[in-house]
Parts: C-alpha cells; sequence; structure tokens
C-alpha cells in the first residue's frame, strides 16, 4: 500500500518514557515522514520542537486514559496543548456516562474539547471500544460526529483490548465516510495496518511504525 507513513500516528504514551525515548520517536517519524508523533501532555511542548522542521504533527491525549476527569479539566487540558504546540488531540470520551446512558454529558464532554482547541488542532475521540457493547460504540461514535470532533478512535491501548476488523466497520458505518477513523492497540504488522485500512480506518495509532513501514513484525500492544 502506497503512502502507508502517512497513516500512522507513531506513539509513546508510557509513562516511564523519557527525553532520550521521546528524541528516538521524532527521529523515527521524521526519517519515515510518519502524519504525526503522539505523546503524553507533558511531552507536548518538547515534542513540537523537536518536530518544528518537519512535516510531522505534534498530537497529545486529553483525559487519558480513563476519561474520567471533569470536562473543565479536559477543555483546560486540551487548550495548553494546543498553546504548547499540538495540532491532533485525542480525548478519551466519559465511558461510566455513557454506560449509564448520560449521553447528554458524553456528547457536551466531547464538545466542551472541541470548542478549547477553537480550530486550531484536530480532535480524535477515543471511544475504548474493549469496553463498550455495540450499542454504546454507535451512541459514542454519534455524540462525537454530533459535537464536531474530526475522528473516532477505537482505543487507548490501556485498556482490556485494542483495534478489531469489526469495530473499525462499525465506526465507518456510523459515522459515514467523510469522519475520521483511528485504529489504536495491536496494530503489529503491515498486514494488520492494511486490513485496518480496508475495513474503514483513515489513522493507524501504533507504537509499531517503524516495524510496520519496514514490513516487519512487532510485538507493542500500542
Amino acid at each position: 500500500m502506497e503512502n502507508m507513513e502517512k497513516y500512522i500516528d507513531h506513539t509513546l504514551l508510557k509513562p516511564e518514557s523519557t527525553d532520550m525515548d521521546v528524541q528516538k520517536v521524532c527521529l523515527e517519524a521524521k526519517k519515515h515522514n510518519f502524519k504525526s508523533v503522539c505523546i503524553n501532555p507533558g511531552w507536548v511542548k518538547y515534542t513540537a520542537d523537536l518536530l518544528k522542521d518537519s512535516e510531522v504533527e505534534t498530537c497529545t491525549v486529553i483525559g487519558f486514559p480513563l476519561g474520567a476527569n471533569t470536562s473543565k479539566v479536559k477543555a483546560f487540558e486540551a487548550e495548553q496543548a494546543v498553546k504548547e504546540g499540538a495540532t491532533e488531540v485525542d480525548m478519551v470520551i466519559n465511558i461510566g456516562a455513557l454506560k449509564s446512558e448520560d449521553y447528554t454529558l458524553v456528547h457536551d464532554d466531547i464538545k466542551a474539547v472541541v470548542n478549547a482547541v477553537n480550530g486550531k488542532a484536530l480532535v480524535k475521540v477515543i471511544i475504548e471500544t474493549a469496553l463498550l457493547n455495540e450499542h454504546e460504540k454507535v451512541r459514542a461514535c454519534e455524540a462525537a460526529k454530533r459535537a464536531g470532533a474530526d475522528f473516532v478512535k477505537t482505543s487507548t491501548g490501556f485498556s482490556t483490548g485494542g483495534a478489531t476488523i469489526e469495530d473499525v466497520k462499525l465506526m465507518r458505518k456510523t459515522v459515514g465516510p467523510d469522519m475520521g477513523v483511528k485504529a489504536s492497540g495491536g496494530v503489529r504488522s503491515i498486514e494488520d495496518a492494511k486490513a485496518m485500512i480496508e475495513a474503514g480506518a483513515t489513522r493507524i495509532g501504533t507504537s509499531n511504525g517503524v516495524a510496520i513501514v519496514e514490513g516487519n513484525e512487532a510485538t507493542e500492544d500500542y
């Protein structure tokens, strides 16, 4: 598949990651011309500075990994991330609210982040598919679309499972042809990545980006 590198958000979200680890993924991303580097909020400014002479975007995570922060905290975190150089933010929904059928809260929580970035960054909404039934997955995707998000995303990679072909197909069917769908968690090979793209994914979140574009098998779960 041509331009596979442009599907990849090269990801480093382990809490023990060091400055040298961040430098490494940024260098890899620039070498392979990945779409973005995705890191925790504390590394946004550092990462943006390392990537400023490239086309690689700076992506970070909001309300990560549980999604249980208040909407005000998520909005503030997103606003600060944009100020420090993030051009994409991947936010975790309020999973408990979704499972409680409080769909208004779920929508408003997403909308708070969309409003906070004010068009200055793409917003990807992590619905954490491994914790949801099919109805909940659909309702989460519908809420993200109504709230004006740019993408829906399968997983944090820190819960009980990652992306599946079935979930990507369901998400694509729910949001339609124009909204982004990001598959994250468990994408370890170019075959995995191709299958996700064929199912409807327009972005792949993985720490195995180098192995994927070089055609090797990798072992990282995210």
